[in-house]
């Protein structure tokens, strides 16, 4: 590695002895783009911060975290496996991320860590700012109970809408992720043979699953013949940026959204928790659209 290169770090950010360490981390994580995300939002607000990804796995999480108060880590991204397990070692926990039962993000105060969950929030900012601005009283449909699922709902929950309806493969799952929610609004739960009749009533559909995600791009959870033509049809998968679901449901006269702005508003919502900036959005998406490509 050259001089210059060891000056302007691996993704052009300055790296001196005042630079502060951020990062994410899951196993796998080496597929991600929140690395060149959040530096090209460190660049462009002039925080002098490094973000990378580590590789964790389940067995050294206690382990990482001890280094991220032993090494001053400001922040840190959580994903899959880990947004569970990781809330035992926090000093505090976020009320929304209390409620959703999972945190994927830490803020670091010297030494006292406090865990949030910017997925929903990054979810409905994205949803009405690109596809529909007016969430309440709209009929929701939910396709899949996961981990992704449970931000989602929470966040569409209070949003007042008519309704929402969780359709998992395991209606005992989703009915469990109803139960969580019930009492922020009108929730049930359905099983995959009622599908259906329920995408017949919706004004959207979430494809919370990874059914059509890189490489299996041919996938899709549901028929969108079964859709409204004026229904909007969104998806949290970013890579494609169109999955067949969308491509499929705008077609069929849908409304679609894609699930980049999610990943860039969950992101954006972190740098703020970290730095009190606001997040530069609009360069932080150009830089993931340019890693698609």
């Amino acid at each position: 590695m050259t001089v210059s290169a060891l000056d302007n770090g691996i993704t052009g950010n300055r790296i001196d002895s005042q630079t502060v360490l951020y990062g994410v981390i899951g196993d796998p994580v080496r597929h991600s783009k929140s690395p060149i995300m959040m530096n090209r939002a460190f660049r462009e607000t002039g925080i002098n911060g490094a973000y990378m990804a580590f590789h964790i796995t389940p067995g050294k999480l206690g382990q990482f975290v001890a280094g991220i108060r032993a090494m001053g880590i400001r922040g840190v991204n959580v994903t899959i496996p880990h947004k569970l397990d990781i809330m035992k070692y926090m000093d505090e926990i976020d009320a929304g991320a209390q409620a959703i039962g999972a945190v994927n993000t830490i803020v670091n105060d010297n030494g006292r860590l406090t865990g949030y969950n910017t997925d929903g929030i990054g979810y409905v900012r994205s949803l009405k700012e690109e596809a529909e601005p007016e969430l309440a009283g709209k009929r929701i449909l939910v396709i899949g109970a996961g981990g992704a699922s449970r931000g989602i709902v929470y966040a569409l929950a209070g949003e007042q809408p008519s309704g929402i309806t969780i359709a998992n493969r395991s209606v005992e799952r989703a009915e469990e992720l109803a139960q969580s929610f019930r009492s922020l609004a009108d929730i049930r739960a359905i099983a995959n043979d009622e599908l259906q009749a329920a995408c017949g009533e919706a004004d959207i559909v979430i494809n919370t699953t990874s059914v059509g995600m890189h490489p299996h791009t041919d996938a899709t959870p549901i028929d969108t013949s079964w859709l409204k033509p004026s229904a909007v049809a969104s998806d949290l998968i970013y890579n494609p940026l169109r999955t067949k679901f969308l491509l499929d449901a705008e077609q069929h006269g849908c409304r679609v959204h894609g699930g980049l702005g999610m990943f860039i508003y969950q992101g954006a919502y972190a740098f703020e928790y970290w730095t009190g900036q606001p997040a530069p959005a609009a360069a932080m998406r150009e830089t993931v659209l340019q890693s698609l490509v």
